[in-house]
């Protein structure tokens, strides 16, 4: 087949023709532009990128067209036909398969109808058969519906209004069974079912509810009985020094609230049987001690009043305060009112045992009269464990707190009349002032004996306001009788000396009672008395250096003179010879004022009171003297030549004095 005659069959040339036979047809056919021409143009304008069938058409050949010769050129048409033609067998072979799957299906679907229709036809039959049969049975099922209806409305109801059998043998119990927490879980039960009963009365079905009513009752009265019982025998049990309470006996106490009378009765129980282990353990603690001899034991000590008192007092108030928890543990749970004042009612109870063998042992050791600070410091002990145990128990008038508040008055009587003996012993012996007017043993003592009661009254635990009460009864029995004691003493002394010891004697007072609180009244006091003696002292020490400076007849004279006696000059031992002499006498006093001091100022034991008495009668003198001078001065009495008589002014006396 030659080229020509594939282009007009529409396909492009094949590669390897001739350059120059395609050029010279392009030039021929061009020029004389007849049809094949055009077509050959548009082939070879035809771009086979945008053409993708051509492409896959190109590319399907390329799987079969591999040599470019004339012989395939030639064949090619027929090779394409050959190999569409065995394409095509090849389809019509798989979809004979196709064809012969889907009647084979089809034979299936057609079997599965007739057995359907067949079935169909058949379960028709059958229905029309068993019609009555399932109008029968749906019947028995809403009749069954109804029936477990009932059965599950009168199992709730037997739930809630009615125990198990367990649970009713559990609460009847045994008479020395146990009770365990499915015990009271059974009793709650009871109580809800009597509760939810009431429910029923306001119902039609007043009558169950009444039997329930009834039967619970029964149940519940054999429940509290059960649980007394066994609550009565739990707590005769707890007669150890160390009580552990059970969390089910605290349960029981709560149960038991419900029942006032069994509910006194267990808590009388178990005071009986705390009461009697408090009192062996107290007698074990006076005479045995401790476990192994640790702590000895409190009659060990009794040598020793305060620390015989105190141990056994400080015993009393652990023991107190443990029973008071276990009661708190005991009725934790119980919620009515009033358990305070159970606790403290038991409290007092358990601790009763105990007041007669503390009592008889405190009152030997008050009767045996151990002094007045030891009788002291025990009635400030037995304040302090009234006010402290009675913080635990309350002010209830129980009898420990009785017990100790007769003691500590007992105590309080014997110190006060031990007092009162010692004052009425100074005055049954008045002292004489020692020869120094300083203070007497008898003072000595007295005040030693104060100074260790208001030491231990300061360091004493009693409370505030009463150890100011105390104080001043106190220091009423002792300073008053020493006051009139010192008084009497110096009755039979002079001026001078009267009141030397006086200031002395109350000094010592004041410096006792300064260390000590609640004395300020007292130490005003005593400062008033204290400065009335002074202002004797330096009187009589200005006195004395006037008569020795030779003023005083001059001073009294001026201090008595009256203008119808004349001039001053003119009156006996006034003349100016007689002032002159009491000058030079004067003035031997400015020059050493040191050696006119009274013997007594150097038997003061305090130096501020000797500096103000000298200081003080210094600025009388200086008065007395500016008295004089300006009398002297004064034209009225007559002096001839003034400055010859006097030659210092008083601001040079004052100056010289100071």
């Amino acid at each position: 087949m030659s080229e020509s005659s594939l282009v007009v069959e529409g396909l492009s040339p094949l590669p390897g023709a001739s350059t120059s036979a395609s050029n010279e047809s392009s030039v021929g056919t061009s020029a004389s532009g007849n049809p094949l021409s055009r077509k050959l143009n548009k082939i070879l304008e035809t771009r086979l990128d945008n053409d993708k069938e051509m492409l896959e058409a190109l590319k399907a050949l390329s799987s079969f067209f591999t040599e470019n010769s004339l012989r395939t050129r030639r064949n090619l048409r027929g090779d394409i036909e050959r190999r569409s033609l065995s394409i095509n067998e090849e389809f019509v072979c798989i979809f004979k398969n196709v064809k012969e799957e889907l009647e084979s299906i089809h034979e299936d679907v057609q079997t599965m109808s007739n057995c359907c229709q067949d079935m169909s036809s058949r379960l028709k039959a059958a229905k029309e058969q068993t019609q009555d049969l399932i109008v029968k049975t749906t019947k028995l099922q809403a009749e069954n519906q109804r029936l477990e209806i009932r059965a599950q409305v009168a199992n709730a109801f037997l739930s809630k209004f009615q125990l198990t059998q367990e649970e009713i043998n559990v609460l009847r119990g045994t008479r020395e069974g146990p009770v365990t927490e499915t015990f009271f879980k059974a009793l709650g039960r009871v109580k809800q079912i009597r509760n939810d009963v009431k429910v029923l009365l306001r119902t039609n079905q007043q009558t169950a509810g009444l039997e329930i009513m009834e039967q619970m009752a029964l149940l519940q009265e054999t429940s509290y009985e059960h649980l007394y019982r066994w609550a009565q025998s739990e707590c005769r049990t707890l007669t150890q020094e160390s009580c552990d309470i059970s969390t089910v006996l605290t349960q029981a106490l709560e149960a038991l609230q419900d029942r006032p009378v069994l509910y006194k009765y267990t808590l009388d129980e178990f005071g009986t049987a705390r009461r009697n282990a408090v009192v062996r353990g107290f007698i074990d603690a006076l005479t045995r001690g401790g476990p192994g001899g640790t702590p000895r034991p409190i009659e060990m000590y009794s040598h020793d009043p305060l620390r015989y008192v105190g141990d056994m007092l400080a015993w009393l108030h652990q023991a107190t305060a443990s029973e008071k928890e276990h009661l708190e543990a005991l009725l934790k749970l119980v919620t009515i009112q009033g358990v305070e004042e159970n606790i403290q009612e038991v409290v007092g109870y358990i601790t009763e045992g105990v007041c007669r063998p503390l009592k008889v042992r405190i009152e030997q050791v008050i009767i045996s009269e151990p002094g007045a600070v030891l009788l002291y410091k025990i009635s400030n002990l037995l304040k302090f464990y009234h006010h402290t145990i009675s913080g635990i128990i309350g002010n209830s008038a129980t009898t420990l707190l009785t017990t100790i508040e007769e003691m500590h008055i007992l105590s309080k009587k014997i110190f006060f009349s031990s007092l009162n003996l010692h004052a009425s012993k100074l005055m049954d012996k008045v002292e004489l002032p020692p020869p120094d007017l300083g203070p007497s043993s008898a003072l000595n003592q007295t005040l030693a004996l104060l100074r260790e009661v208001l030491a231990s009254h300061d360091s004493s635990v009693v409370p505030l306001d009463a150890r100011q009460a105390d104080f001043v009864q106190i220091l009423s029995c002792i300073l008053d009788p020493l006051l009139q004691m010192c008084t009497v003493s110096a009755s039979n002394l002079g001026t001078a000396d009267m009141a030397t010891y006086m200031v002395n004697s109350l000094y010592m007072m004041k410096t006792t009672l300064a260390l000590f609180e609640f004395t300020d009244k007292r130490l005003e006091m005593l400062q008033f008395q204290i400065e009335a003696h002074l202002d004797t002292l330096i009187n009589e020490q200005a006195s004395f250096v006037l008569t020795r400076a030779g003023l005083s007849y001059i001073y009294n004279t001026i201090q008595q003179h009256k203008p119808e006696q004349g001039p001053l000059a003119n009156l006996p031992s006034m003349d100016s010879v007689s002032l002159k002499a009491a000058m030079v006498q004067f003035d031997r006093y400015l020059g050493a004022p040191d050696n006119l001091l009274m013997p007594q100022l150097n038997l003061f034991l305090s130096a501020s009171v000797k500096e103000q008495i000298i200081k003080q009668s210094t600025e009388m003198v200086c008065r007395a003297y500016s008295e004089l001078y300006t009398a002297v001065l004064n034209p009225v009495n007559e002096y001839r030549d003034p400055e010859t008589i006097l030659h210092r002014t008083p601001q040079q006396v004052q100056t010289l004095l100071s």
